[in-house]
């Protein structure tokens, strides 16, 4: 089941006996897990009726013993269960021995008392393990894995109502442009905002602008408007900027680099007649990106956007190969990109 699904008969206290979370996105996993906890449990049973297990240190064979136990206080307990290696198709090593069958039996005759959570932060869990497909079947499951750029919008839009604000779509556009995929980041940021304005109340773009917190993916964007516009001062300024924050050269070389690789294929796809919904389908990004890219590609000739890639070409290999240091490398690029000589634009 999707995110979206569990979490709704969660919020109903529609549970069920076994859930299963498993991928690499911390934020979906701590949500639906807290979710469970409020939701399943009043404030004075969480003290006492919640149990905690780490499979590195216990066997799976304590946590169906506690599962089958009924609960001292209550009418229900919750068990958060981490590292299910057994899952995985290369278990790590550990001096705990787990006896799956006692847990296979477990799951085709779950205690209604009680609430198993598995939380397995593996990219992959093995699909072809009995334990697997039986845990699957058995339980609701949910991938959570990181998001795609293009599915934000309904994240940003769940976020929204969940802390019961408004938001203009310029400020959605400038998360999107500001953060990206970074969903713990993004409610972070929206409920800063949401504070700020009350409930019911709107969230508009100069409340945005006056309480975001500024990152690279911006400064990336901001470089690329400084070479549009040949502002070498500015640009410089930027770089500086970052390299108080500690941002490494090298991967300053290839955020810019892949914010002039979707202005080149925007202005590919634009010229085979694409629209901006088929191009964010087509390069699987947000469609804000797309729009973004649009309104520099412009700017710029095809043979243009090949010779910056060359420029970027050169500038990585020269540091990688240690012929200049990364720094100076750094600005020598940015005053290669501003006084590149400028061809015909293709429109």
């Amino acid at each position: 089941m999707s995110y979206f699904e569990v979490m709704k008969k969660i919020k109903k206290k529609q549970f069920s006996p076994i859930y299963l979370f498993y991928g690499t996105e911390s934020y979906l996993v701590e949500d639906l897990k807290q979710q469970i906890l409020s939701k399943g449990l009043t404030e004075e049973e969480r003290d006492t009726n919640v149990s905690i297990y780490d499979l590195e240190d216990v066997s799976i064979q304590e946590v169906v013993a506690d599962a089958e136990t009924y609960p001292f206080f209550g009418e229900r307990k919750i068990i958060i269960v981490n590292n299910p290696m057994f899952l995985k198709a290369k278990p790590d090593k550990t001096s705990v021995e787990h006896d799956v069958e006692v847990l296979q039996s477990y799951l085709l005759h779950p205690a209604e008392y009680s609430i198993i959570v598995f939380i397995a932060a593996y990219e992959k869990i093995d699909e072809r393990k009995k334990i697997t497909k039986l845990l699957k079947k058995q339980s609701e499951v949910v991938a959570c894995e990181p998001i795609k750029e293009w599915d934000l919008g309904k994240w940003i839009d769940d976020i929204v109502r969940s802390l019961k604000v408004v938001m203009d779509d310029p400020v959605k556009e400038k998360l999107v442009q500001e953060i990206g995929t970074n969903l713990l980041m993004l409610k972070s940021e929206i409920e800063k905002m949401a504070i700020y304005v009350g409930e019911d109340q709107h969230i508009t773009i100069e409340t945005a602008e006056q309480l975001l917190s500024h990152n690279t993916n911006t400064s990336g964007l901001k470089l690329v408007d400084a070479v549009i516009n040949k502002d070498l001062s500015s640009a410089i300024q930027i770089y500086k900027d970052l390299e108080k924050m500690n941002e490494d050269p090298i991967a300053l070389v290839a955020l810019l680099s892949s914010q002039f690789r979707t202005i080149y294929h925007v202005k590919i796809l634009k010229q085979k007649g694409y629209g901006q919904q088929q191009m964010a389908q087509q390069l699987r990004v947000h469609p804000y990106v797309v729009k973004m890219s649009a309104s520099r590609e412009k700017n710029f000739s095809v043979n243009e956007l090949k010779e910056i890639f060359h420029i970027f070409t050169d500038t990585d290999a020269s540091i990688k190969r240690g012929r200049i240091e990364k720094s100076l490398a750094f600005e020598l690029l940015l005053y290669q990109l501003i006084n590149r000589k400028a061809t015909a634009i293709q429109r």
